[in-house]
């Protein structure tokens, strides 16, 4: 099948039209919120900017540059349409988001990372059509909002904030009557893909009425692998495919994993009584198993080593936006020539394109919730809630291999012996495996786990002899008797160590003397000094038995933090080969 999805802005479930409506668009900022009450999106927008849509205002690829916090942003577009049958989709906008058409309210949004979408039929005319947006932001540390800043102006780790669209808008020709959502759940031992549809109200309405069916196709490089035709049904039911190819079964399945990423196409056909599409999309799947066996990470009944490196995914130009697809295969290019087999994405729900390039690039991913930073009720139902959609947009990747959803006791900063606050986090845990049991979760990144798949810990000590001194002794660490990073300790009060997987999930971070940015630890002076101390730390992690890998801080520099191992043009600091020849000296 002719690659079509590494710009399809929904890779997971791909129709035949589409229209992409990144680039200008009029924009105009009311700061004293007085746009709704004058009714703005009945009229054209007056005294408008342009926008250069995905690009929030704060960044140079908007074209408007203006890093100063605006509380609220309106946008404005025309579009033209030969159908009524088109759904508007929003892949992200931050952070409070309410849409028109043609003067009509279709609806609002909270959440910053995840995708939205609104049906426009019943407000949609042939010809032109005005799409208004109103965006409402705030400073507020209740609401996710990952590296973004609360304050003036930039500070430690934190960088400037993201207000707006800032992923792709984009139209679909789809039916009133449509599937919202595939999930596909592989079951390696079985040789099976499970395959649930998630049918819009529409839908679950003409099947009152009469008989449909659906068709499903699994195919791997134009080999189908299973092909069968049932009746569709109002309950969520999982219909099964066999993931065997081959003359007589004798190739059997082709897994996932980073060393051969087969990724298998799945057609979808939905017709009705008269044989008439009703609806049609292709997706695609990978099969693998990750588990934990003893204190072993376990990718397909065998032992995963792994080598990350954090990935912020920020841009000089375009801030949290990745400027192309070309910009986000590159970063996935770098991060494999520098001999890592996987990334964290750090504080970021990335572009969903960036998560199908991983599965057919091999690159496992850790997706980690952005960080609230006040612990409350509200954080509590906002955190939660988007929680849910993030694992459930983006679960059908096999690229990920572990979910995230705090960092650092960020906006749960009292986990240690808070019993509210240790509630939180295993009900977030709990949800998880609810909603997704097929994957690792690490509750806590870094310290203070309560329940947590993997324990994960974070320690930016610049001497490689010390760092294999503290972590010989693993009953020292893992029972809570040693605090390591300074200040912290493995688990929080309450909890102990169940023999989980260790692993060493940030440190490093070096940078050097030039530049007025800052890393961790001294700066170095030359190239020399500095793979010198890159060498020995991570000699000094390899070497210690039970820690099954490790995620080096960072990939790229970002803004003030400059300990990237490129810069934020995406250049190399230093030579490639040393580097990869360091990460690939461990590899089980």
């Amino acid at each position: 099948m002719n690659d079509k999805r590494r710009n399809y802005p929904r890779p997971q479930l791909m129709r035949d039209e589409w229209i992409d409506l990144d680039g200008q668009w009029n924009f105009k900022f009311d700061d004293v919120n007085q746009g709704e009450k004058e009714r703005w999106f009945e009229s054209t927008l007056e005294e408008t900017q342009v926008i250069n849509v995905p690009f929030t205002y704060e960044t140079i690829a908007s074209g408007i540059h203006d890093e100063i916090q605006h509380p609220i942003v309106w946008y404005q577009n025309t579009v033209q349409l030969d159908d009524l049958d088109y759904v508007l989709n929003f892949e992200a906008s931050d952070y409070i988001t309410s849409v028109w058409l043609n003067g009509f309210k279709l609806g609002d949004h909270i959440g910053g990372y995840t995708r939205f979408s609104f049906d426009l039929h019943d407000y949609a005319v042939i010809g032109d059509n005005v799409i208004t947006v109103k965006v409402t932001d705030s400073l507020s540390t209740n609401q996710p909002r990952g590296k973004q800043r609360w304050l003036k102006d930039n500070f430690g780790c934190w960088y400037v904030q993201t207000t707006g669209i800032w992923k792709s808008v984009w139209i679909e020709k789809a039916k009133q009557t449509r599937v919202n959502q595939v999930k596909l759940v592989a079951d390696l031992p079985k040789d099976q893909i499970n395959i649930t549809l998630d049918l819009n109200q529409n839908l679950l309405n003409l099947l009152e009425k009469e008989e449909l069916t659906v068709k499903l196709e699994a195919s791997i490089e134009n080999q189908i692998a299973d092909s069968v035709k049932l009746p569709l049904t109002r309950e969520m039911k999982t219909y099964v495919l066999d993931t065997k190819v081959g003359i007589d079964d004798t190739w059997g399945t082709r897994v996932w994993h980073p060393y051969h990423p087969n990724l298998y196409d799945l057609t979808v056909t939905i017709t009705d009584e008269q044989d008439e599409v009703i609806d049609h999309f292709v997706s695609c799947f990978g099969m693998r198993t990750i588990e934990v066996q003893g204190d072993q990470v376990i990718i397909n009944k065998r032992g995963l080593y792994q080598r990350l490196v954090l990935d912020q995914g920020y841009w000089p130009e375009s801030g949290l936006t990745p400027p192309s697809v070309e910009a986000l295969e590159l970063d996935i290019q770098r991060t494999k020539e520098l001999g890592y087999n996987g990334l964290r994405k750090h504080q970021k729900i990335e572009d969903e394109r960036f998560l199908y390039l991983c599965d057919k690039n091999g690159m496992l991913v850790w997706s980690e919730m952005p960080s609230h930073y006040s612990f409350s009720d509200k954080s509590v139902e906002a955190v939660t809630d988007e929680w849910i959609r993030i694992i459930r947009q983006f679960q059908n990747h096999p690229s990920i291999i572990t979910w995230v959803p705090f960092n650092e006791s960020w906006g749960i900063k009292n986990i240690q012996d808070d019993k509210e606050q240790q509630a939180f986090v295993n009900g977030i845990y709990y949800l998880t495996k609810a909603i997704d049991p097929t994957r690792l979760v690490v509750t806590n990144d870094g310290w203070e786990h309560t329940i947590s798949d993997v324990i994960t810990l974070h320690d930016y000590d610049a001497v490689g002899e010390e760092l294999l001194a503290r972590y010989s002794n693993k009953d020292a660490i893992v029972n809570n008797q040693v605090q390591f990073n300074k200040d912290w300790y493995a688990f929080a009060k309450g909890y102990n160590y169940q023999g989980q997987p260790v692993i060493i999930s940030e440190f490093g971070g070096i940078a050097f003397e030039d530049g007025s940015g800052w890393g961790y630890g001294e700066k170095m002076s030359d190239e020399e000094s500095f793979m010198e101390r890159f060498d020995a730390i991570h000699l000094a992690i390899q070497k210690i038995p039970y820690v099954s890998g490790y995620c080096y801080t960072q990939l790229t520099d970002v803004e003030q933090e400059v300990n990237g191992l490129l810069f934020t043009n995406r250049e190399f600091k230093l030579p490639v080969e040393p580097i990869k020849k360091i990460n690939e000296r461990r590899t089980r």
